[in-house]
């Protein structure tokens, strides 16, 4: 591992734990030549699942992608990154799950789309507009409606 300091590439653990993700782990480093200390995020490669998009195409799944929608979602929103992690997290449990190595958008759309629901409306709405591919103002009044009936019928 390259230090981020000095760039030598020799370093030793320190400590090591597991990440927040069920296939990731967290190492502390110091680096032999200078003894800057750094942490490092180690994922396992494998087989990655694919995921079949709308339009039939397959692609690898990307936790960074799946992150960074949500970032933009919930930008300026008062939900933590670790609420945004643990999504990522429950996304990749519900994927290492399947039987089969592939999952669609659609799954992976409306499983975010319901914890944001409970999180966060308006982060909710900004995932939606862009999973629902909104055109118009229209769509947007529509699914705002549509949250309110749901309120609505909940409060019944």
């Amino acid at each position: 591992m390259r230090c981020p300091k000095c760039g030598c590439e020799n370093s030793k653990v320190i400590d090591s734990r597991n990440a927040d993700s069920i296939n990731a782990v967290r190492r502390r480093r110091e680096c032999e030549s200078c003894g800057e200390r750094f942490s490092t995020l180690e994922r396992i490669e494998g087989i990655q699942p694919q995921v079949i998009k709308k339009d039939g195409t397959r692609q690898e799944f990307s936790r960074d992608k799946l992150l960074a929608g949500l970032n933009a979602s919930c930008s300026k929103r008062p939900v933590s990154n670790r609420v945004l992690t643990d999504i990522c997290n429950e996304v990749e449990s519900m994927i290492s799950s399947k039987s089969s190595r592939e999952i669609t958008t659609t799954e992976i759309g409306e499983y975010v789309m319901n914890r944001l629901f409970n999180i966060d409306k308006v982060a909710y709405v900004r995932f939606a507009s862009v999973y629902k591919d909104f055109t118009d103002p229209d769509s947007f009044a529509h699914e705002v409606r549509r949250m309110e009936e749901n309120k609505n019928q909940k409060n019944n």
